[in-house]
């Protein structure tokens, strides 16, 4: 399976979503509806009235979803849709959630973390999709879809293809002597790297904050955030690796401190398209700032490598990636079943102009070379097309993080504290695992 990666926000978090776009396919033109996009049929109502529908979204409305909903506006005169944008951060999902839960305008949203759409889920915001026999997410989607139920239910259909990498800076690579990496480095390889591409005037590596720590992840998700006899895995040594390998770069300076990025809300992929650093960690959403040479005009040629490994043991490792991008009907909205068209629509080939940004759809109805031309085209020389075959397009195995949100909070509270240099790690593993214990306790099934 082909996959493509972040907050997300992000992000994960968020996804990275809050940054700008320029326009719908980022290199100045309007894209236009694909040619294999399902033609949803125009819906009448009882009352001849035009159903009005609202979709929010963490992508810039011209980086695509705006040509998303002119299209289908223009097929459908009677259910007509408009976007809200969201910053998918902590502030941006407030706010989703606030219209969700106070009966504003948001009949589908977008959640970007597992931990958002359970949350919303919980809540009774997110319509529980069992009930429509007309639409089988897991043969569209693929196995992925999967790792997106809950209790073995639909929520939202995931929509994209997903995958976290490294972009690199291709020309600083070779002046450093340096060849692309291998499918299967490792995170004491990155430390190298970034030492040796660091100058006065760049970094070496720059991390999301949609993905802070996703190195951590990416191994315990492989063994288990969770042991056998139900007690907390926080504190394996695969994290305490994760958290340490960061500390050391940063102390070498080959990546800005912790506080420094997030008191500063360093603009991470702007740096990167500027030079300002040779490493960036982050997701498919930057190819939307990436293929926008106007805007962001760069002389070097992006080359990719997978996410380096904490562990050469295949067996604690996995990759995040898998799906994105969960569209959901808000379970409170009047109109359901309108909803519901759109939904199958977008997910089935009407997203196809967000493909431009690098959001490739994973519905099997869409033909993925088109997205594919439609992600390369016009920059395709920009790129090291060899790595971003391997790696963008390559097939991994895969974890979306079921970590509830209280976790990933209390867990970010401790490595805070090590990472700003307040705590050392032993008693950063340790309060990791005691809290997290405690609330597997009180939410015990």
């Amino acid at each position: 399976m082909m996959v493509l990666g972040v907050t997300a926000g992000c992000g994960g978090s968020g996804s990275g979503d809050s940054n700008s776009g320029n326009n719908s396919n980022g290199n100045g033109s309007q894209a236009s509806p694909a040619a294999g996009a399902s033609q949803a049929p125009a819906a009448s109502t009882a009352s001849g009235k035009t159903i009005k529908l609202k979709m929010w979204g963490g992508v810039p409305a011209e980086s695509g979803p705006q040509a998303v909903v002119d299209a289908w506006n223009k097929q459908n005169p009677d259910i007509q849709v408009s976007y809200e944008r969201f910053v998918n951060d902590d502030a941006g999902n407030l706010k989703l959630d606030t219209a969700l839960m106070t009966g504003q305008d948001a009949d589908l949203f977008v959640s970007y973390s597992y931990p958002r759409l359970q949350k919303r889920k919980d809540a009774g915001l997110a319509l529980d999709l069992s009930a429509y026999k007309d639409y089988n997410v897991d043969e569209k989607m693929g196995p992925d879809a999967k790792l997106w139920q809950i209790d073995g239910k639909y929520y939202g259909i995931p929509t994209k293809k997903n995958m976290s990498f490294v972009w690199l800076n291709k020309d600083a690579l070779d002046a450093a002597g340096l060849p692309v990496p291998a499918l299967d480095w490792t995170w004491d390889d990155m430390k190298e790297y970034a030492a040796k591409l660091k100058t006065d005037k760049r970094w070496g590596l720059l991390q999301h904050e949609a993905g802070y720590m996703e190195q951590v992840d990416s191994g315990t998700a492989a063994i288990g955030f969770v042991k056998p006899d139900g007690t907390s895995n926080l504190n394996n040594p695969l994290a305490a690796k994760g958290y340490e390998v960061a500390y050391e770069m940063q102390k070498a300076k080959s990546m800005p401190t912790y506080g420094e990025q997030m008191t500063s809300k360093m603009p991470t992929d702007t740096m990167f398209l500027k030079g300002e650093t040779a490493m960036l960690y982050a997701g498919e959403f930057i190819f939307r700032n990436a293929n926008n040479l106007k805007d962001n005009p760069r002389s070097f040629k992006i080359a990719f490598a997978t996410v380096p490994k904490l562990s050469k043991n295949a067996d604690e490792f996995k990759y995040p990636a898998g799906l994105g991008d969960v569209v959901s009907i808000n379970a409170k909205s009047a109109n359901k079943e309108a909803a519901w068209k759109f939904l199958k629509w977008y997910a089935d080939g009407g997203m196809m102009p967000m493909a431009s940004g690098g959001r490739i759809p994973s519905s099997k109805a869409v033909n993925a070379d088109d997205a594919i031309k439609l992600l390369l085209s016009g920059v395709d020389s920009t790129y090291d097309l060899d790595s971003l075959k391997k790696v963008v397009f390559g097939t991994f195995p895969t974890y979306v993080s079921s970590l509830e949100q209280q976790v990933i909070d209390l867990r970010k509270e401790e490595y805070e504290k090590y990472l700003l240099g307040k705590q050392d790690l032993k008693t950063t593993l340790e309060n990791m695992a005691k809290r997290h214990n405690d609330f597997l306790k009180q939410n015990k099934k």
